[in-house]
């Protein structure tokens, strides 16, 4: 039992090392795209508004018999976090000792609940700055960066840094919302950590060592919700009493009538609302000139990538994890700084445009907030259409030279657009020469179409 420890703290190295990797990854073509695209799709919440029930159940399930292995092996925040505690050992050559401490539950589940509320009235950008996958993925990819992505990056270091180095997995058990999903369920799991009382000596070895503060030496007991199964009591134990045992009968009825349960039902009904309403949304969704900075014209609708379907299944399942952002080639995607969609992407064409044979996005999108597309279906959906500023124009046709789907022609010097052939690529905005405001631009639709 106590090589388990060890066993979990190898696979936990090797999944934040990939996820890492595959978040940072600038290879020719994406390479490790191909071999390791499938990871940000096992995590809880991304899988959740993909509507993959496969993983959400198996998540679910897992949790139900063994515990939170999730924020223990698979969340590269949880991991990310035990970094952090075996820092202070680094520096003051000794392990941070803890204590038992009384679970928060009202802030945690506030904390839950405000989540479950921002994500049903469409505030994701918000909601996912405590999301752990997504607050991860924007760390890495980001703390080097500039702008309003790269200080919440750096916050969200500072935060998770302190809070993890001083109180181990405080941050799991506090602010995280899938943490405290899972902990609904781990409370009622039929396997976990059991003390023997006429076994223990009372040396309190395994309570300094628990990270998740969930051990209570002087009862005897383990807080089941709040324990995330590093397994480190079983390594830390000398004199055996600490032990995998089976904690129910799943048969008892008694296990059955725990009134705490409505909050696990309450919660799950509230989350199964917010993913419900999404795919709800979803069906219905409907040089010539003097050297200037190009500026981004003002859109009455955003655009979205090709896959993303519509603005309402993009705004709702887009956990703004920058995933896109970064594997964007032309740089053509940026984090929105715009509260009702805060840090999800849009698209803008100031330094390139949106090339018709590149589906990196959809390829990495863990969400379905981008589905997947091949480069023969891009070239045949329509994300917005070139609207012409004849005031701006000087004639000099880059425009129609550039428009990959041949939907500009110039009539009398000026350039006319058939809106049934244009794809919204944003070639003919980049290659517009007239500054500050170019005389053509994109506009968004609220709903992509078939050309």
């Amino acid at each position: 039992m106590k090589s388990l420890k060890y066993i979990r703290i190898v696979l936990a190295v090797v999944v934040l090392f990939c996820i890492t990797a595959l978040i940072l990854d600038t290879t020719e073509g994406a390479v490790l795209r191909h071999w390791l695209g499938w990871m940000p799709k096992v995590q809880l919440l991304p899988a959740i508004l993909a509507l993959n029930v496969v993983v959400v159940v198996a998540i679910l399930l897992v949790t139900f018999f063994i515990g939170r292995l999730y924020c223990s092996i698979v969340c590269p925040m949880g991991i990310f976090q035990d970094i952090f505690t075996w820092f202070h050992k680094l520096i003051f050559g000794k392990k941070r000792p803890f204590r038992y401490r009384k679970p928060q539950n009202w802030l945690r589940y506030t904390v839950l609940a405000l989540f479950v509320l921002l994500m049903v009235f469409g505030l994701n950008g918000i909601a996912t700055l405590v999301a752990p996958y997504s607050a991860y993925a924007r760390m890495v990819a980001n703390i080097h960066g500039t702008g309003l992505v790269h200080w919440v990056a750096i916050a969200t270091l500072c935060c998770v840094g302190v809070m993890s180095f001083v109180w181990g997995r405080l941050w799991c058990n506090t602010l995280c919302p899938v943490g405290s999903l899972l902990s609904l369920v781990s409370k009622y799991r039929l396997f976990g950590i059991k003390i023997d009382a006429s076994k223990c000596g009372g040396c309190r070895k395994c309570e300094k060592g628990c990270k998740a503060m969930c051990i209570d030496i002087d009862n005897h007991t383990v807080d089941h919700s709040r324990c995330v199964d590093c397994w480190a009591c079983l390594a830390n134990c000398k004199a055996g009493a600490i032990d995998l045992k089976v904690l129910k009968d799943p048969k008892d009825p008694k296990a059955l009538k725990d009134p705490s349960r409505r909050k696990f039902i309450a919660v799950s009904a509230a989350m199964g609302a917010a993913t419900a309403l999404s795919a709800q949304e979803k069906k219905l969704d409907g040089g010539l000139a003097a050297i200037e900075d190009k500026q981004v014209p003002k859109r009455n609708l955003p655009l979205k990538p090709a896959g993303a379907i519509s603005l309402k299944n993009f705004e709702n399942r887009c956990t703004a994890c920058q995933l896109c952002v970064g594997k964007c080639p032309e740089k053509v995607l940026r984090p929105s700084t715009d509260l009702s969609s805060l840090m999800q992407p849009y698209m803008a064409f100031d330094q390139g445009y949106c090339r018709t044979a590149c589906t990196r996005c959809s390829e990495v999108c863990p969400t379905g907030a981008i589905q997947h597309i091949d480069k023969e279906q891009k070239t045949a959906i329509s994300i917005g259409h070139a609207v012409v500023l004849p005031d701006n124009c000087i004639g000099c046709g880059a425009c129609a030279r550039h428009c990959p789907s041949e939907a500009i022609m110039m009539v009398d010097g000026r350039p006319a657009v058939n809106e049934s052939r244009c794809l919204g690529c944003g070639a003919c905005e980049y290659y517009c020469p007239a500054r500050p405001m170019t005389a053509i631009y994109v506009e968004g639709r609220e709903r992509h179409v078939e050309i």
